[in-house]
């Protein structure tokens, strides 16, 4: 049985924030990508991916802006059609 959640982790003793989105995740392919492209951000410490709740979470550090990880998921969406948007 194949997990629906998967983590990508780096250890960092900064003062972590947490920033959730909804992203239209169809498949681990998708949840991969994801994780590699937020995963390259630097401050970035975790990325939990969920395909069937279609969210992301990622912890950063405080120096990361939402907005810069916003536009790392939008420009993904851009190419692979998937919509992506902050968390309300």
């Amino acid at each position: 049985l194949q997990s629906n959640l998967l983590t990508y982790t780096n250890t960092s003793s900064f003062n972590m924030a947490e920033t959730r989105f909804d992203v239209g995740m169809t498949c681990e392919g998708c949840a991969n990508a994801v994780k590699r492209i937020l995963g390259k951000v630097e401050g970035v410490s975790d990325i939990q991916t969920n395909v069937e709740a279609k969210t992301v979470v990622v912890v950063h550090d405080e120096s990361v802006s939402k907005d810069d990880l916003l536009a790392k998921l939008q420009k993904w969406s851009a190419a692979s059609g998937k919509s992506v948007a902050l968390s309300s």
